[in-house]
């Protein structure tokens, strides 16, 4: 059975195939080969391509699907970017700080176009089915990205609004990705929403984990200063979780989060959290849906062979430290 990392090598190669870069105009395309070959672990087109090799269907079939699912993952990043005012990704220049916004949005509106190109071009039965997946998973990302936006206004933001915040953000994208799979395989309902649930519960534990790694990980191995949501006002699950104890220390964490941006500001909810044990809430709130992904594979009734590449990429979205 193939490794996570053959199956993203064989993304990588699919990815040169296209060669983007020999597409004009330049400054349209020029960005688009940019944010690519960043790389990315490419982890979302591997789940598309195990899930349907779980079920029969070879590489070379469910490739398109899996390179439209990493290029809609791209575009999603290169506005999310331009959103947030983000200046580096992957350890370097994001394309909004390289190219400039018009660029960003640009380009990321032609990547999805890309993406469903990719996905039209899938010799599949099933191919209706699998469109209808992705157009509700984009509307899905949609939504869940007009969210996050809103609740940057709100202060009472509950655990629960954030959460099915970031099932819609997130855990649509991954639940999409393995449901594909799926379809173009041909199992039944009772499969197809173990795969979606599967990827769905891996999405919310991904970002909770993302949120900890925000605030308490190293900036070197994450990719991005460590306290960008801080000083962002991001409303993550830390920052959710502790204003909704109603504690003292949330009403001095709601002062620390009135300073002014900057190292004074992170230090100062970080202690907060730590006195507050949000940390360690966090990490035990994304191991409870990591179980519950795993518990949504195994419904789907594949052996321990095949589930073992979920297992692993449980652990490097879930549960990794970068």
């Amino acid at each position: 059975m193939k490794r996570i990392s053959e199956y993203a090598a064989e993304v990588e190669s699919a990815i040169r195939d296209l060669k983007i870069e020999d597409r004009k105009p330049e400054s349209l395309y020029a960005p688009i080969v940019y944010a690519m070959e960043a790389g990315g672990k490419r982890l979302r087109p591997a789940l598309t391509l195990m899930a349907a090799e779980a079920f029969g269907v070879p590489v070379e079939k469910s490739m398109p699907a899996a390179l439209a699912m990493e290029f809609f993952h791209n575009f999603t990043l290169l506005h999310d970017d331009v959103m947030d005012d983000s200046a580096m990704r992957r350890n370097r220049e994001s394309v909004y700080k390289k190219f400039g916004k018009d660029a960003a949005i640009l380009s990321g509106d032609t990547m999805e176009g890309i993406a469903q190109e990719l996905l039209l071009s899938v010799d599949n039965p099933n191919l209706i089915a699998a469109l209808n997946v992705y157009n509700r998973m984009a509307r899905e990302v949609y939504e869940g990205q007009a969210l996050d936006m809103e609740f940057e206004n709100r202060s009472d933001v509950s655990p629960a609004e954030y959460l099915e915040m970031v099932r819609l953000k997130t855990g649509a994208l991954l639940g999409a990705c393995a449901e594909i799979g799926g379809i173009l395989a041909g199992v039944d309902k009772k499969v197809l929403k173990g795969l979606r649930q599967y990827g769905e519960n891996l999405g919310i534990a991904f970002q909770i984990e993302d949120d900890w790694l925000d605030t308490f990980g190293d900036a070197a191995t994450f990719g991005k200063p460590i306290g960008g949501d801080i000083n962002n006002g991001k409303k993550t699950f830390l920052l959710v979780s502790a204003l909704s104890s109603g504690s003292q220390d949330a009403k001095a964490l709601e002062v620390a989060m009135g300073l002014e941006a900057g190292e004074m500001r992170v230090k100062t909810v970080t202690r907060i959290y730590e006195k507050m044990e949000i940390g360690a809430l966090a990490r035990k709130e994304a191991e409870r849906f990591s179980t519950k992904a795993m518990h949504s594979i195994k419904s789907t009734g594949l052996d321990e062979e095949h589930l073992e590449n979920f297992k692993y990429l449980l652990d490097r979205l879930a549960g990794r430290r970068k």
